[in-house]
């Protein structure tokens, strides 16, 4: 099960932490892979690691906010593999602020980045799956897209992360005629070099120690199941799925 050879994945925001741990994950699975940065000479130095696992790899620069790269990047993808089968949406930045403090250059920064992005990446590679009448979208929103948090004032990052929840939901619905699905994975505290500054305090720590169920941060490749399951053959029947994988955070 979950084999993804012959498949073609488009991963976003894949020169770092979450985005290249799945382009590792995809290539053992053996998808041929598209890896989307701004920051290419990174997808560069990993193409050669990814290959060996005797796939095809073709890395883009690509920065998710501005429409005429997005698009180009689809046209280069489809070129190349004449199909996309899988899209993981994992760009995302965040500018951190309470509602009484944010500035608006914060805030659009936050939504540009976090939604928008996910909108305009999926505008454009989901109009090559309807060719092939076969997608699977995942869309790495957040646990922060689900609830509020004590711990740090960051209301753009929620607001953002919960509109990506519901564009989820509102895509599964659209484009489910194309047998196409869209699911959403929610991840909880996972170091990545966007949080590990945070995460890393003594305070931070003790909060999520007393929030998080199971007691730690996750783990590299601990999202790499769940994305697995949602790009397979096998999740077929599976779409406008909310799958939070924060170690509890968001069931108490």
């Amino acid at each position: 099960m979950f084999n993804l050879k012959g498949r073609v994945a488009a991963i976003t925001g894949a020169s770092s932490g979450l985005g290249k741990q799945m382009a590792m994950a995809f290539a053992k699975q053996g998808a041929d892979l598209v890896i989307m940065a701004r920051r290419i000479e990174r997808l560069e130095e990993y193409k050669e690691e990814l290959e060996k696992e005797g796939i095809k790899v073709l890395p883009i620069k690509c920065d998710v906010t501005n429409t005429d790269e997005v698009n180009e990047a689809a046209k280069k993808a489809e070129a190349e593999f004449g199909k996309i089968d899988i899209l993981v949406n994992c760009a995302g930045s965040s500018k951190d602020a309470g509602v009484l403090e944010m500035t608006d250059e914060q805030w659009d920064f936050t939504i540009s980045t976090d939604q928008t992005s996910v909108f305009k990446v999926t505008r454009a590679f989901a109009n090559i799956m309807k060719k092939n009448n076969y997608g699977r979208i995942i869309n790495i929103a957040s646990m922060y897209g689900l609830v509020g948090n004590t711990a740090l004032n960051t209301v753009a990052y929620h607001s953002s992360k919960g509109g990506v929840v519901n564009f989820t939901r509102a895509v599964a619905a659209e484009l489910a005629k194309y047998n196409i699905t869209c699911n959403a994975i929610c991840p909880g505290y996972f170091e990545t070099e966007l949080t590990s500054e945070v995460l890393k305090t003594e305070k931070f720590t003790n909060y999520m120690k007393q929030t998080v169920p199971m007691a730690r941060y996750g783990h590299a490749g601990e999202l790499n199941a769940g994305a697995i399951f949602l790009a397979s053959d096998e999740a077929s029947y599976v779409t406008g799925v909310i799958l939070p994988i924060d170690g509890g955070y968001t069931c108490v």
